[in-house]
């Protein structure tokens, strides 16, 4: 039997960013003031739609509507190794052993080492911990700090958000005599460093069901390892004289990780994050309360505003200042230092922006010297490594292809540091641990929607043609099938809060769990100009005497933010994108934030 062709939506098979428009799940073009339902019919609701367009079976609806914890949460005694951690965790505590948690400098790592301090704490352990500085220690722990750790009288290391790879370090620790548990998510090569447990969903031999779970930041599995030491220890009869601790306040943290490392947002992840954000707005977490009031925030946070506006202070610690700042902010009791450290980050986000905008204006003038090539290879030198991850995603949304930008003369063997964002389909820490493998990189791992690398520069020129030949293929399927997907087609009057609040209510959303896009139209410009750097703001109107704001970020001199800015000589238009609440006024009015735009016939 033939497929039946695939129609655009509203007629568009090429908008002002040259996409077609098609239909996320099911038609729902409620822009004529028909259901316009395929496949479902009136008992299906717009959140239903929603859901089952995500992937979610039918059958399964009632317990994605609302995620919890004990809908989503597995035995944390699935994933391999995870009872051996637990069991040394515990002993640990209930021998007041010395111990150090060691994480990452970015949001995921500090987060991680956060929460396993707060649980520490709570069985009554002062633990310590030890993150490293980006610039003169790179990513993941070394063997000397693993050994100086050791000497400092750590019998027991828990390395966070690292150490899936690092198998001359662990060694080192090996034989300086002091245990180490790897807690981590990235990808791992079929031979594992050596541990003593060695917690991460995406181990080669890890089974079926624990795989399953392999989108989880590495926040994410520190918290089923708190559940697992926290059962452990009942078992062993700690809590006979002494409360457990509430791993439920832990879950701000989750959110916070997840969110800000770009951790796809299904099963688990979206009821970790869900629950994460009612403990949030909470405020029960002192420095958490302070990083919110920072970020000048006046409401609860939303999803968006941890991956936009609290993660991106965190990180401002590791990448421009200190790399400590932010589990210090996250793990403070006194108020007075939480308002410090978190006005200190505020300050470091700002600077980090401006050495970001200098990296990324001399990344973009090497573009068109790569066009043809699959994977943007960015480099040079004096370019600070503590922004070049945020610049890889810049390019990256702006080429539509993998981008690696890479820091030159970064360490004193001149090798250079990189990171890259991927596109969707594209499994780019796969293949540069196959680029490591290879003999083409000195260091190298990631996951597939990032990946960091250390890279001789005699090698770089060979690395662009490799990677270039690997990905060429899963470059052009993935580019060829980018359309712009909806969920919703709506009249201008359409476009209201209570929309917005329905739509809002199958969420939270973020990567792997596409937020909803809506159509409204057909529109006319009423008022177009240009605020902040490069965003174009609209006042639109339809004949159905609806009007309303609508935004196009980063898009002044794109081709579509400049016909936006001159359409208002009478063409009619479609707009796409996300529908939000502006609350600036003395009523909430629903607006529209554009991905894309297409002219009337």
């Amino acid at each position: 039997m033939a497929s039946r062709p695939v129609t655009s939506v509203l007629g568009i098979d090429r908008s002002l960013t040259g996409k077609a428009w098609r239909w996320r799940g099911g038609n729902m073009d409620l822009s004529e003031g028909t259901s316009g339902y395929s496949g479902g019919g009136l008992e299906d609701d717009i959140v239903t739609q929603i859901l089952l367009s995500r992937g979610v079976p039918r059958e399964d609806l009632d317990r994605h509507r609302s995620p919890s914890l004990r809908s989503f949460l597995p035995d944390p005694s699935e994933f391999r190794d995870m009872d051996a951690a637990a069991e040394r965790l515990a002993q640990a505590v209930m021998t007041g052993e010395t111990m150090t948690v060691y994480g990452d400098y970015d949001v995921d790592g500090a987060t991680s080492a956060a929460l396993l301090i707060l649980l520490l704490r709570g069985l009554g352990h002062d633990a310590r911990y030890y993150i490293p500085d980006r610039l003169l220690e790179g990513y993941g722990p070394s063997g000397e700090a693993l050994v100086r750790i050791a000497g400092e009288g750590s019998s027991l290391i828990v390395t966070v958000d690292c150490g899936a790879m690092a198998h001359e370090a662990l060694e080192m620790a090996h034989q300086a005599g002091v245990d180490v548990i790897v807690v981590d998510h990235h990808k791992c090569a079929p031979e594992l460093p050596r541990a003593t447990a060695l917690v991460n969903p995406n181990r080669l031999d890890e089974s079926e069901l624990a795989a399953g779970h392999g989108h989880l930041a590495a926040v994410g599995v520190a918290f089923l390892l708190a559940v697992a030491t926290v059962r452990t220890l009942r078992r062993r009869g700690f809590f006979e004289k002494r409360s457990e601790p509430d791993l439920f306040a832990l879950l701000d943290l989750v959110a916070l990780g997840t969110v800000a490392d770009v951790a796809a947002l299904h099963g688990l992840n979206r009821a970790l994050v869900a629950q994460g954000l009612k403990v949030m707005a909470r405020r029960d977490n002192i420095g958490m309360a302070a990083l919110i009031d920072a970020s000048r925030l006046s409401r609860a946070p939303t999803c968006s505003d941890l991956g936009f506006a609290l993660g991106p202070r965190i990180n401002a610690g590791g990448r421009v200042g200190e790399s400590t700042l932010g589990v210090r902010l996250l793990t403070t009791t006194d108020p007075d230092e939480a308002q410090d450290i978190a006005a200190q980050l505020s300050r470091l986000n700002d600077e980090r922006r401006g050495i970001e905008q200098v990296v990324q204006e001399a990344a973009e003038a090497q573009i068109e010297r790569q066009h043809n090539r699959a994977v943007m290879v960015l480099s040079g030198a004096g370019w600070h490594p503590g922004v070049i991850g945020i610049v890889a995603g810049r390019i990256k949304e702006k080429t539509g292809k993998p981008t690696l930008v890479i820091a030159m003369d970064a360490d004193e063997a001149g090798n250079g540091k990189g990171s890259g964002r991927s596109i969707p389909g594209v499994d780019l820490g796969a293949a540069i641990i196959a680029a490591r493998q290879a003999g083409l990189l000195v260091a190298g791992g990631g996951h597939a929607m990032a990946a960091g690398l250390t890279v001789s520069p005699d090698k770089l020129e060979a690395l662009s043609e490799w990677l270039d030949a690997l990905l060429a293929a899963d470059v052009s399927r993935a580019s060829a099938n980018q359309s712009m997907l909806l969920d919703l087609a709506l009249a201008p009057r359409g476009l209201t809060p209570e929309l917005v609040e329905k739509l809002e209510s199958a969420g939270p959303f973020g990567m792997g769990w596409p937020g909803p896009r809506v159509a409204v139209g057909p529109v006319h410009v009423i008022k177009a100009d240009t605020v902040g750097a490069d965003h174009v703001r609209l006042i639109v109107g339809g004949q159905d005497g609806g009007r309303f704001k609508a935004m196009a970020f980063r898009s002044a001199e794109t081709e579509m933010g400049q016909a936006l800015l001159h359409a208002s000589q009478g063409r009619r238009l479609w707009l796409a994108g996300r529908a939000k609440i502006d609350d600036w006024g003395s009523r909430p009015q629903a607006e529209l934030h554009i991905d894309d735009a297409a002219f009337v016939g």
